[in-house]
């Protein structure tokens, strides 16, 4: 019986699950996106986000060491922990977690697996540009309920008030 366990096996022997995972983070961390399953995206991201974690806040040569360590004993492999201790450290040092996104695809055709990309968030410029605002851009809104700024009255707004007010004393008469 399975009570209480809460990770994803994704149907292998923990030794291939690690493996598997080792070598899906560093693929993730030397190419920023991967295109992989959903399971075994959410399963990566369990995996990779502690060891992102790890290269922030390393006061002395000695913690850089040790983490540089701690994290090759999962990845196993030496360009991928310099480039997430080098380029990636840079990019998080300020974000508080969630180095991850997952972005769904749809279905593979030949199994009908649930696709998607698995990508770090700084590195998509794509999502970067959209998220910055244009200097003047107006802020679309749904609700139908008026905020004090918008209650400010324009030019234009009076004079269609104005006309429907004289069209109403006409009707009147």
């Amino acid at each position: 019986m399975r009570h209480r366990k809460k990770f994803n096996h994704l149907g292998r022997k923990k030794a291939h699950r690690e493996a598997m995972l080792s070598n899906m983070a560093a693929s993730l961390i030397l190419h920023k996106r991967i295109k992989t399953t959903v399971a075994k995206a959410k399963a990566l991201r369990i995996y990779v986000e502690p060891l992102i974690t790890k290269t922030k806040s390393l006061n002395t040569v000695e913690e850089k060491v040790h983490a540089q360590r701690t994290v090759f004993s999962y990845l196993q492999n030496k360009f991928a922990v310099k480039e997430l201790f080098t380029d990636v450290a840079e990019k998080v040092a300020d974000r508080p977690g969630g180095y991850t996104r997952i972005l769904k695809l749809g279905n593979r055709l030949g199994d009908n697996a649930e696709m998607c990309y698995i990508e770090l968030v700084d590195y998509n410029e794509n999502m970067l540009e959209a998220k910055k605002p244009a200097a003047g851009a107006k802020r679309t809104r749904r609700g139908r309920r008026k905020s004090t700024a918008d209650a400010v009255e324009t030019p234009a707004n009076n004079t269609a008030e104005q006309a429907a007010d004289n069209t109403e004393a006409d009707s009147k008469e």
